[in-house]
């Protein structure tokens, strides 16, 4: 079968290097749709996918994007537009590969498209912006941001060589199939765990006891960790949860830096897989460097973890909300689900003698959790710090239990 890619761009200020890149393409064997996003200028060639059929599926004719010269308007309509139309092809069997080309507004046009797409489809963009900040670029997909060196504005000696290896590039990425390799059933159970530097005791001895019987994936609960874990899962590539490290919550709570979004903890729910629920360091809200930490937090208890990240001390409020939406999460969940408590302590530095311990804070946050939930959702209390061997065994034994009355089936 031929492999279709999908070469994104402007193809009025940008169209002679579109252009070039579309002929690379084919002469390495692939079938190639253009997608012309675009709006003011004539394009350099007609494409398959015409500027036209672009803002359309963005709400709004090309017609009346021209009328108004209305820069912001036009990004937006090609923003939404470019999603639907990259979407649509994907959904349709006609994209395998998808390349951009542009600047700072050509760039978060196409990278937009490029996030509206599974992990594992093979993503380059050739930008102008590659090598600064590319977070927002990037999202928590697997685009590959290609420095475009020169400006994407005509062809030259340096133009025609970064062109050749970016096309190679994405070529090589076809070439392997990673994703036709990751949509293949597994051989073993997906499992997801989240952690952090303060539960890694708890998440090592989780992984120790599960053995080599599940394929174990963690993600470090970093914001981005959290999202990627929860987009995995809503794409059905996951069997079960440990959530063991929640601490996103306290960040979205308490405006810290490492918020996954008030998303987190609800992909299980929607999917109805097994999954453990644990308040874990939820006695920290991260920020930088000290020096960044919001003056109303200044009288807490404050923790320098290292030089670039400083975690400041929960209190009884902000530990109650994260209990509701612990207990939220949980009494919306489609399948089996349990809560495990560690009644001394939620992370290395909440335990008796450490700098954030404080019972008074972790109990809003377990009351809170028990009060909340429905009737019939199992809640474990536990007489020990999260990072206790006792408590990963518990975890453990709790999450086999629910993946065999999940699927019907023995794991232990």
């Amino acid at each position: 079968m031929t492999k279709k890619v999908v070469l994104v761009g402007a193809l009025d200020t940008k169209g002679q290097d579109f252009a070039y890149v579309r002929d690379l393409l084919k002469s390495s064997g692939f079938e190639v749709i253009v997608v012309d996003f675009g709006v003011m200028g004539k394009p350099f060639f007609e494409p398959d996918i015409t500027r036209a059929e672009v803002a359309k599926a963005g709400g709004v004719s090309i017609e009346e994007l021209q009328a108004k010269k209305d820069k912001s308007l036009a990004m937006d309509t090609m923003t939404k537009g470019l999603k639907e139309v990259v979407r649509r092809l994907y959904d349709e069997g006609n994209l395998h590969g998808i390349l951009g080309m542009g600047g700072s507004a050509g760039t978060i046009i196409a990278t937009t498209a490029m996030q509206a797409l599974p992990i594992g489809i093979p993503k380059v963009m050739v930008s102008t912006v590659a090598g600064g900040d590319v977070s927002r670029y990037v999202g928590i997909k697997d685009i590959v941001m290609f420095p475009s060196i020169v400006d994407v504005a005509g062809l030259n000696r340096i133009s025609r060589a970064i062109y050749k290896n970016a096309v190679g590039a994405l070529a090589g990425m076809l070439e392997h199939g990673a994703y036709e390799e990751m949509l293949k059933e597994p051989e073993k159970p997906v499992i997801v765990i989240s952690m952090f530097g303060n539960t890694t005791p708890c998440v090592e001895k989780v992984k120790e006891l599960l053995g080599d019987r599940f394929e174990i994936l963690v993600f470090h609960a970093t914001g981005t960790g959290g999202r990627t874990m929860e987009m995995l899962i809503d794409q059905g590539l996951v069997s079960a949860v440990a959530d063991i490290t929640t601490t996103e919550l306290a960040d979205e709570i308490g405006g810290g830096v490492l918020s996954a979004g008030k998303d987190r903890l609800f992909a299980a729910a929607r999917r109805g897989i097994p999954a453990v629920l644990v308040p874990g360091c939820v006695d920290m809200i991260n920020f930088w460097a000290k020096d960044t930490v919001p003056e109303k937090y200044r009288g807490r208890k404050i923790y320098e973890w290292n030089p670039n990240v400083t975690l400041v001390r929960t209190n009884v409020e902000e530990n109650k909300a994260i209990g509701e939406w612990i207990a939220r999460a949980a009494n919306e969940s489609k399948g089996p689900v349990a809560v495990l408590i560690p009644l001394k302590g939620v992370s290395m530095l909440d335990s008796p003698g450490q700098a954030f311990w404080d019972p008074e804070a972790d109990r809003a946050c377990f009351d809170s959790i028990k009060a909340n939930l429905r009737p019939g959702i199992p809640v474990y209390e536990l007489d020990n710090n999260i990072n206790d061997p006792e408590f990963a065994q518990k975890v453990v034994e709790v999450l086999l239990d629910l993946m065999e009355r999940a699927k019907g089936g023995s794991f232990i």
